[in-house]
């Protein structure tokens, strides 16, 4: 039986419902201690004056957005091609998966803030350079989670196939790459955090747009407000990101909202 609008309605207005409340609990906490006479305004801008500084042109918002949003979307694709295509070469070749592995932990535990010098000196500043740097961080995780599901597949399920004359192509197909798909998002989500935080720490090693360069032009004269500004845009750039991840899952692997 299909669900009713009404029903359909509950469920959403119950998974959304407690999130935006913490939200607005949060604000209203924000705006309560900013309005305490005790806090300078350079400590703890207000809400309302943090929104105020969109007015501003000189900051010229649109643009900076633009820029970080390109290179932490920029970094999180690229992440997500070549983190799967690592790990479907992992799960044709055990040998390659026991030699490779180790090689890409070695270089995870790399500190990603001491690449940044090196990369920026190999390709200059600019958008390339920070999306190279956000793809450096986020595209681990993606190649772990999916080399987990591709090689948890049920043996029996290998077994049947096998029995059934299904060549490697089809079972690869047919079997454990949809199967690992849950793996593939699990692991995108993490990227999709790890993207911004890439990003912006590239900016800061060295940029001359995007948000986080702004944050550091305007650190110089004590505008907290506009800070803050950057803050939450950089915080609304990762949850629209996200929030496409798991649409991308419910629409691929047909999750309801239930």
């Amino acid at each position: 039986m299909s669900d009713t609008p009404n029903s359909t309605g509950g469920r959403l207005l119950d998974k959304y419902a407690g999130p935006l409340v913490a939200h607005l609990l949060l604000i209203g906490l924000w705006q309560v201690v900013a309005s305490l006479p005790s806090m300078p305004t350079y400590i703890l801008p207000s809400p309302l004056e943090t929104l105020a500084t969109l007015g501003d042109e000189g900051n010229d918002w649109i643009a900076n957005t633009a820029v970080t949003a390109t290179e932490i979307v920029g970094g999180f694709v690229i992440a997500v091609i070549v983190g799967v295509a690592i790990a479907l070469i992992f799960s044709w070749s055990r040998r390659t998966l026991e030699w490779g592995m180790p090689l890409l932990v070695t270089l995870n535990m790399i500190p990603k803030v001491a690449l940044g010098p090196i990369i920026i000196v190999w390709m200059s500043y600019g958008i390339s350079t920070n999306t190279v740097i956000a793809f450096t961080i986020c595209f681990f995780p993606i190649v772990i989670t999916t080399s987990r599901g591709l090689s948890e597949v049920e043996p029996e399920m290998l077994y049947l196939a096998r029995s059934l004359r299904a060549s490697k192509w089809q079972i690869f197909t047919k079997i454990q790459f949809p199967g690992a798909l849950p793996y593939v998002f699990s692991g995108m989500k993490v990227a999709a955090v790890l993207a911004v935080a890439g990003a912006i720490v590239g900016e800061f090693i060295g940029s001359e747009r995007g948000l986080g360069y702004l944050m550091l032009q305007v650190q110089i004269n004590l505008d907290t407000a506009t800070m803050f500004m950057c803050v939450l845009l950089i915080s609304l750039i990762g949850m629209l990101l996200y929030g496409a991840v798991d649409l991308l899952e419910r629409l691929t692997l047909g999750k309801g909202d239930s």
